[in-house]
């Protein structure tokens, strides 16, 4: 399907819900990203519409993680990053407090980095490991992690700079559920009724997450 009903979109769209009755959707990964026409077109108002994104993409002057794309309806999710070449700026996905998803402007150092959550692992011969990581990105590698865990990758030459554990004390972002948007510090990771809560210490005092839903970013 490459288009939705206005009314149908993901709650994390930051566009209003009147409008034209269709809007396109990602040609994949569609119920956690905005396809990159929404954000250059209604978002970002870069381009008027999708001949002058396509434009764009074919000049290579648009990319995404530093990557070259071929379609308008590119996914863009949690911690992409998009790369203008021509007005030389960069724009990083990130969600707000009111749980939608926005544009930070970023540096051009801070954009060759994005970090990643590791979903599962796979143990393969040599003693290497493939791990699953958030959006459907696998990378093989011989450093030591666990499923819950973050990669901070460098997108340029897709090399671990760092490992970041899932464990006390460390900084956490909430991606899903009724807290997204927010972040904190975990105070302490349990077992209740089987599932693993991660107690953290946020801005807006103490709130209760499921692991599945955060993110460990420092």
């Amino acid at each position: 399907m490459a288009h939705v009903n206005r009314q149908n979109i993901g709650k994390f769209w930051p566009i209003p819900r009147k409008g034209t009755k269709y809007l396109a959707v990602a040609s994949y990964n569609r119920y956690e990203s905005i396809p990159l026409v929404i954000i250059a077109r209604d978002i970002l108002k870069i381009v008027r519409n999708k001949k002058e994104l396509q434009r764009l993409i074919n000049e290579k002057k648009i990319k995404i993680n530093h990557k070259e794309i071929m379609e308008t309806n590119y996914p863009v999710c949690l911690f992409d990053v998009i790369n203008l070449a021509d007005i030389k700026k960069n724009y990083q996905a990130i969600f707000s407090e009111h749980k939608k998803m926005i544009f930070e402007e970023i540096s051009d150092k801070e954009s060759e980095t994005k970090i990643f959550k590791i979903l599962n692992k796979k143990i393969l011969p040599g003693k290497k490991v493939q791990f699953n990581l958030m959006h459907g990105k696998n990378i093989i590698s011989k450093e030591k992690a666990n499923t819950g865990d973050s990669i901070l990758l460098n997108l340029k030459d897709n090399n671990i700079i760092k490992i970041i554990a899932m464990e006390k004390g460390k900084k956490v972002f909430v991606m899903k559920g009724k807290h997204a948007g927010e972040s904190g510090k975990i105070e302490n990771i349990l077992e209740r009724g089987g599932k693993t809560i991660a107690k953290i210490i946020s801005d807006k005092g103490k709130i209760n997450v499921w692991v599945k839903n955060i993110i460990v970013v420092e």
